[in-house]
């Protein structure tokens, strides 16, 4: 049930409660008690790059309600920095915050009877998180995406945080000198700005804009150009308009528009963890949605754009040749769109997008022709088997073969397996195999991005396989496979996979296999014992008692009943 079960005229709470007194003391006179309290949610912080810039954004959108009539209220949620965490045991803090932002919007828009609510996010976790908070309480609600940072340049090259990464592989291999690694760390991230390829921040942003809850162009604009907070002043005045009109979320987010969310990820080439965020996303909104019907979207939807990780151009790129409204119009003419859904601005889809060429620039090649697109599916595969039964998450372009069948090499955490890459020990041909970093056998389950980028800095990248019961970053690419589902922790089989038993991964059949007999899978499954907790105390163990499976979103309040 919606969380929106107030049923007042705005404020009424407020114009009727001797508490006005406290109000007054932050601004409040008699005719302000009149207005809608509009919550802003901003999730600026100097921690991250992709944060640092929020503040003015949230400023310009606090004028915009004022100004369109509105009383704004600001108040601050968390963010943590998956860049800066990869790697080390506070990646597992990463989905944790997804949580702790749902509820901590939630809980500060629900306890002060806000009217409606502004969410200014960056970093990836705080798109969700704000979305399923928007979700959950339904009242008018609008996301801003605080930018994508512009690529970094070095040697000619264009840069992301993930060539940092990739960099690491690369030197400890011998491939790069020291002054070609730490010119790589020195301008990868030259301002503020989210990661800059469609990592999963730019795959969020660009998502919530197709599924109408964020303004036209906003998902891929440049964290530090004016266009960004002049469109954070408009996203406030649109919001105004929604209060008045009581246009709520859940007319937005639909079925439908969670469908036509999923086909733009397609279509960009978008990150894996798009799969885990919108089983969330739409478990808070009580739409139906399982991991299925992402493949059964993928087989129909064709990947438009060159994009990294895997392919050319930065989220900048994209904006300059026409944005996600581009790509939304050639996937709408080609019957790949609902264009009947309602947006944000009270426009149709179909409205909204009606000056939009049905064709890309010919001047650009970012977006391709929709009869010559970079690929005639989708790439992000569900794989199921005898390893994976609830399934599992593959992102498939990019690829030089999509099927790999070798010896595992067994790793019980990312760290052992980094060891492994770094020191040379892993051959082409082999299928490693991180288990143990599970949601709650992590428990948060981290990102894999330092062995992943290791491993194609390392020259390795197409003669490898991967498997992890934890996630990729929106980063990651090569033939990996991620959200095994059940998890380790929970005895799922991958907990049963021994040092050189043969996997097969296969893209083509969507097929993720441990080669042993099922005798001797049921043999093993009998003697396996659950490790113990790694934490026992705090919200990381709070969090693995709470959390679902992966497969469902790793959300943590579906059995709370």
């Amino acid at each position: 049930m919606s969380l929106n079960t107030r049923s007042r005229t705005i404020t009424e709470g407020v114009q009727r409660s001797p508490n006005r007194a406290m109000l007054r003391a932050v601004g409040f006179s008699d005719a302000d008690f009149q207005k809608p309290i509009v919550g802003i949610a901003s999730a600026h912080s100097t921690i991250t790059p992709c944060n640092m810039g929020i503040r003015p954004l949230a400023e310009r959108g606090e004028a915009a309600i004022r100004e369109a009539g509105g009383m704004p209220q600001t108040f601050g949620t968390i963010t943590v920095s998956d860049g800066i965490s990869m790697g080390t045991e506070g990646m597992k803090y990463s989905l944790v915050s997804r949580e702790v932002i749902a509820d901590s919007i939630e809980t500060a828009v629900m306890a002060q009877s806000m009217d409606a609510v502004l969410c200014i996010g960056g970093c990836d976790k705080n798109m969700p998180g704000a979305m399923i908070g928007i979700a959950r309480m339904n009242i008018p609600a609008i996301f801003v995406y605080g930018g994508t940072i512009k690529p970094g340049k070095y040697r000619g090259k264009d840069l992301t945080i993930v060539s940092a990464f990739e960099a690491v592989g690369a030197f400890s291999h011998g491939k790069i000198d020291t002054e070609e690694f730490e010119g790589v760390e020195n301008h990868a991230c030259p301002g503020a700005g989210s990661c800059g390829g469609m990592f999963t921040a730019n795959t969020m942003s660009s998502a919530f804009e197709a599924m109408g809850m964020s303004l036209p162009y906003s998902s891929t604009m440049a964290a530090e150009d004016a266009e960004k907070a002049e469109s954070a002043a408009q996203s406030g005045a649109v919001l105004l308009d929604a209060v008045r009109a009581q246009r709520l979320p859940r007319d937005i987010i639909t079925r439908k528009s969670i469908e036509n969310a999923i086909a733009t990820i397609m279509a960009i080439g978008g990150s894996t963890n798009a799969v885990l965020h919108f089983l969330a996303i739409a478990h808070a909104a009580e739409v139906p949605l399982t991991i299925d019907d992402f493949e059964a979207i993928r087989l129909r939807v064709p990947v438009l754009c060159d994009l990294k990780p895997s392919g050319k151009y930065v989220a900048t790129d994209l904006h300059d040749a026409g944005g996600i409204p581009q790509v939304m119009k050639m996937l709408l003419v080609n019957g790949l769109l609902h264009g009947d859904c309602l947006t944000i601005t009270g426009q149709t889809v179909v409205e909204s997008l009606a000056e939009i060429p049905e064709t890309p620039r010919t001047d650009q090649d970012v977006i391709r022709p929709f009869d010559k697109p970079i690929y005639a599916q989708g790439h992000l595969a569900i794989l199921k088997g005898n390893l994976s039964p609830e399934g599992a998450v593959a992102k498939i372009t990019g690829v030089k073969s999509p099927k790999i069948t070798g010896p595992a090499r067994v790793f019980e955490s990312e760290e052992e397996c980094m060891t492994a890459v770094l020191a040379g020990a892993i051959n082409a041909g082999d299928v490693l195999v991180i288990r143990y970093e599970g949601p709650k056998g992590g428990p948060g389950m981290r990102e894999m991005l330092s062995p992943t980028s290791a491993i194609i800095g390392a020259g390795l990248g197409d003669s490898v396989g991967l498997i992890t019961d934890g996630r990729f970053s929106g980063g990651t690419y090569g033939l990996v496979v991620g959200h095994v589902a059940p998890e380790a922790a929970v005895g799922g089989t991958i907990a049963l996979v021994h040092e050189n038993d043969s996997i097969t991964i296969d893209a083509e059949t969507l097929q993720l296999t441990l080669n042993v007999p099922d005798a001797t899978i049921a043999e093993r499954r009998a003697a396996w014992v659950p490790k113990p907790p790694r934490y026992t105390r705090g919200v990381l163990a709070k969090y693995a008692k709470l959390v679902s499976t992966s497969s469902l979103g790793a959300v943590t309040d579906l059995n709370v009943l």
